[in-house]
């Protein structure tokens, strides 16, 4: 096994946000904060990548699996398409319906979604089948696949009503002759590499304490996992970082398409993020990286472990090249608000405005599709990739 050891003779440059010289620094007093500096005492920095890891994932402290922290809406920290409004995912059932036929309309298959959270898409997808889709309804087994306990938990109670048809794994464990693996906001929130091009050579930032016991970024040599991939990923995305340049690197993107390609046997691949041609990405010289509490920007990045969230741009380029690879083909990519006008939307906002039966129900509706599709919103802002499982 490979351990990061930092020699003596060996001086650290010290880094802070990408690109600056100053130390960041934090009081850390949270079980998970004293979990890392444990584990930093024995094994020397970690890489960011097992940061972020460990911030968002730990089993009990991490970010998306407390029970004791709210993430969504007004309250949380961030408001996901599907909590700001149910048309979202009654259009995408819609658009599912479809994918349905398109695959001769089986006797049965399978959603599952990725990252589901609270349930509240999968609530709305089979309840818009149930009234709609009669039949797709009959034919769905709907599979959440949700890291959190107490997320899982709430989602159990939510769609309770639908009985045996919704079902709780993993997708590693499933195997979907026919259907759809679904994600809404997932691959922002893998665990990332951080790369700088720092006199002609990559680094890779890593996270360390001080005499203090504080948490401070510090800039070293590539870690395994990274030497063997770096080269790889820079060609697949056609890309030359420029001197001084900091990037994001999300291998686990590679790894959880892999896992869907191995689960799903024909079908479709749909994916909601906000993301960016790498040309683009690759225009800044900071990077992606950011956190948000209460709807606003962290300045701290590596303060208060599992107290935020940490999410990155999606390079679009490495998830349709490695799709592509593993026989996922790029079939449809959009502009969420295009993608939901084009799929439904306004046939599905005057259907539900025909059954409000009061004006603030009405107006509730009218406001959600303002920000869903109208030039500024929150949509403009996500794409919506579907890739077509190649038999």
């Amino acid at each position: 096994m490979w351990v990061f050891v930092l020699p003596e003779s060996t001086p650290w440059p010290v880094a802070n946000a990408p690109g600056s010289a100053m130390i960041e620094v934090a009081s850390n007093a949270s079980p998970l904060a004293a979990q890392l500096r444990e584990r930093i005492t024995r094994e020397g920095p970690i890489t960011f990548r097992d940061w972020m890891a460990t911030a968002l994932y730990d089993p009990t402290y991490g970010y998306y699996c407390r029970a004791d922290h709210r993430k969504w809406g007004r309250e949380g920290d961030y408001r996901t398409s599907p909590e700001r409004s149910p048309l979202f995912a009654a259009t995408f059932a819609r658009y599912f319906a479809k994918l349905y036929e398109q695959l001769g309309a089986p006797t049965a298959w399978i959603i599952v979604e990725a990252g589901a959270g609270e349930g509240r898409f999968a609530e709305r997808v089979m309840q818009t089948f149930a009234d709609y889709f009669p039949g797709v309804f009959a034919a769905t087994t709907f599979v959440l696949d949700e890291v959190g306990p107490h997320s899982s938990a709430e989602a159990r109670q939510r769609l309770e009503r639908f009985g045996d048809q919704v079902h709780f794994s993993q997708l590693a464990d499933l195997q979907i002759d026919q259907g759809v693996v679904f994600s809404n906001e997932l691959l922002d929130a893998l665990p990332v590499h951080r790369v700088k091009l720092d006199a002609g050579h990559y680094k890779e930032f890593y996270v360390n304490i001080d005499e203090n016991g504080e948490f401070q970024w510090r800039l070293g040599e590539l870690s395994v996992a990274l030497q063997a991939k770096l080269c790889e990923y820079l060609q697949t995305i056609a890309v030359e970082p420029q001197e001084g340049q900091v990037f994001e690197v999300n291998l686990e993107i590679d790894e959880w398409l892999r896992r869907v390609a191995g689960s799903l046997r024909r079908g479709y691949v749909v994916t909601v993020d906000y993301g960016s041609a790498a040309e683009t990405l690759f225009s800044s010289d900071e990077g992606t990286l950011r956190g948000f509490r209460r709807h606003q920007f962290v300045d701290d990045l590596i303060k208060d472990p599992g107290e935020h969230d940490l999410t990155t741009t999606v390079n679009w380029d490495f998830v349709k090249a490695c799709g592509a690879r593993l026989g996922l083909d790029a079939a449809e990519f959009e502009r969420q608000d295009r993608f939901l006008l084009a799929n439904g939307f306004p046939e599905q906002l005057t259907s539900e405005l025909a059954q409000a039966e009061t004006d603030a129900e009405r107006l509730r509706l009218s406001t959600a599709a303002r920000e869903m599709i109208l030039p500024g919103g929150m949509a403009v802002h996500f794409q919506v990739l579907v890739q077509k499982r190649r038999l």
